[in-house]
């Protein structure tokens, strides 16, 4: 990947708070940003790998209450993902470096959009979540729905539904790393087998599949180049008949921690 050095970018490792708009009509929360020039040299991602690493499971389950104190730097990463989009350079990334740029950043605001709540159970308990548009104060004005919809699924590349992650249960499981651009269709590849192969997500045999409802709401991107069945196929160790029942399964919504 094309290394991004921090060091001409100043990224801010200072002190950062959030405040309440209490004389706004909304609730949503005020970022403020003190800045501090840090001269320390990492890629772009490196500082959300580190928190992923350090407070997601291998299962992808999230330790909200640990990701909770160390806050500040989440919000340094969201800083530097608004710096580069700001960036001219950022125009000249190649599709992988975009897509992992806008896998990681959904992913990144998700679990921000959480600890801003928590303790909560689901990520329904929050008014709209994925209309927020809670980071515009360090330039990076955009809501979860936009990057889903608007940027993310319009890539063509269908493999991001199991990479970006609602912080629920029957979501994908979050990956404890971050997406890199050099290694990304090994990644994307692995994350569409591993949630297909999972039983708590879906159950797949021959003539019988009953699948999540990710392949319900999106079937759209599922099936640009054949059937549902023709893409599934592709990446399970199962070949399922074409004319296999489907059942689409419930949902579970509950915080993934």
């Amino acid at each position: 990947m094309r290394r991004l050095l921090i060091l001409f970018l100043a990224i801010t490792i200072a002190s950062s708070f959030y405040s309440e708009a209490k004389a706004q009509k909304t609730s949503q929360m005020d970022m403020e940003f003190h800045q501090e020039l840090s001269k320390r040299e990492i890629t772009l991602h490196q500082l959300w790998d580190e928190l992923l690493q350090k407070h997601v499971s291998e299962n992808g389950n999230v330790n909200y209450k640990s990701l909770k104190k160390d806050h500040k730097k989440l919000l340094d990463y969201i800083y530097l993902l608004g710096l580069a989009h700001s960036k001219n350079f950022f125009q000249e990334f190649s599709k992988e470096e975009k897509l992992a740029f806008w896998i990681n950043a959904y992913n990144a605001l998700t679990v921000d959009l959480i600890i801003r709540n928590y303790p909560i159970k689901s990520i329904k308990d929050i008014k709209n979540p994925w209309k927020q548009r809670l980071w515009k104060p360090v330039n990076f004005d955009f809501s979860l729905d936009e990057i889903e919809h608007e940027i993310l699924r319009n890539m063509d590349e269908p493999r991001i539904h199991f990479a970006i992650v609602c912080a629920s249960y029957s979501c994908p499981k979050l990956q404890n790393k971050a997406f890199t651009d050099n290694n990304l269709d090994e990644q994307l590849t692995n994350a569409t087998k591993e949630f297909l192969a999972d039983e708590t997500r879906n159950k797949i045999s021959e003539k019988s599949i009953k699948i999540s409802k990710i392949f319900d709401w999106f079937k759209k991107d599922f099936t640009q180049d054949g059937s549902l069945i023709d893409f599934l196929n592709k990446y399970t160790d199962v070949t399922i008949s074409p004319k296999a029942k489907k059942r689409y399964l419930e949902y579970n919504w509950a915080l993934n921690e």
